[in-house]
C-alpha cells in the first residue's frame, strides 16, 4: 500500500509543475483523494459488500468533488487533475498512466446491467470537459481535445477533438504531454478555407464584371455608329 502511495505521489511531481513537496500532494490534491477513496471502495465492491462501496465512494465524493463508481476499473499512475466536477461510470476501464482533467466523463449510455461505459487504454491524456459516452474504446497513447464529445472509437496514437469528435491526427507518441493549445481546430480549418474560396470567387466575379462592362461599351459604340450611318441615308 505503502508503494503505491509513494508512487502516486512520485507521479505528481511528473505531471504537474506547481507541486512543490511531497506534503503538499498527499493533503492538497483531491484527484489523489479520490484514487485513495476508490481504492478502498472498490475493494469493498468486489468482495460483495455493495453499501460499503458505495458509502467509500460517497466520501470520496464529498471530499474531493470526484465522483467514481465503485465497480469503475483505475489502473496505476492515474492523475485526475483539478478535478472538480470529473464523473467515471460503474463499468469504466482506465488504463495505466492515465491524465484526466476538470470535468471529464466517462459515461454510459445503456440502461441493462452490462458494459456501458468506456475503456481507456494506457498513456492516454483526456483535456478539460471532455464527455466520452458508451462502450466504446480509447486507444493506448491517444489524446482527448477539452470539451469534446466522443462517441466512437478513437485508435491508438490518435488525437480526437470536436462534438462529435473527430480524429485529427495520428502516430502519437505515449509521453508526458501538457501542450493542450497546440491541437488542431478542423472546424476553423475548414472555415478558414470556405473563406480563401469565397475570396477567389469573388475576385473572378469582379474580373467577369469588369469584361462584361468592356464588352457592354464595345456593343454601344458600335450600335452609336451604325445609327449614326443609318441616319445619314444608309438606311431603307
Amino acid at each position: 500500500m505503502f508503494e503505491r502511495i509513494k508512487e502516486d505521489i512520485e507521479m505528481v511531481h511528473l505531471r504537474d509543475p506547481a507541486a512543490r513537496s511531497n506534503l503538499e500532494i498527499f493533503f492538497c490534491y483531491p484527484g489523489l483523494c479520490a484514487i485513495w477513496f476508490h481504492r478502498l471502495a472498490n475493494w469493498f465492491w468486489n468482495h460483495n459488500l455493495l453499501f460499503l462501496g458505495r458509502f467509500t465512494s460517497a466520501l470520496g465524493r464529498f471530499f474531493s468533488g470526484i465522483e467514481i463508481h465503485p465497480g469503475a476499473t483505475i489502473g496505476r499512475r492515474v492523475f485526475i487533475d483539478h478535478g472538480m466536477g470529473v464523473v467515471i461510470g460503474e463499468t469504466a476501464e482506465v488504463g495505466n498512466d492515465v491524465l484526466i482533467y476538470q470535468g471529464v466523463v466517462l459515461g454510459g449510455t445503456a440502461l441493462e446491467r452490462k458494459k456501458r461505459h468506456p475503456t481507456v487504454g494506457d498513456g492516454v491524456v483526456i483535456g478539460s470537459g471532455a464527455k466520452i459516452i458508451g462502450n466504446i474504446t480509447i486507444g493506448n497513447c491517444s489524446k482527448i481535445g477539452a470539451g469534446s464529445v466522443i462517441l466512437k472509437d478513437v485508435p491508438d496514437g490518435a488525437t480526437a477533438v470536436g462534438i462529435p469528435g473527430r480524429i485529427v491526427q495520428e502516430d502519437r507518441k505515449c509521453a508526458i504531454d501538457l501542450d493542450h493549445g497546440e491541437l488542431p481546430d478542423p472546424v476553423a480549418e475548414v472555415i478558414s478555407l470556405l473563406l480563401k474560396r469565397q475570396d477567389e470567387m469573388e475576385k473572378q466575379i469582379k474580373e467577369l464584371g469588369i469584361s462584361s462592362e468592356i464588352m457592354k461599351n464595345g456593343l454601344l459604340t458600335k450600335k452609336s455608329e451604325m445609327e449614326e450611318i443609318f441616319c445619314e441615308g444608309a438606311g431603307i
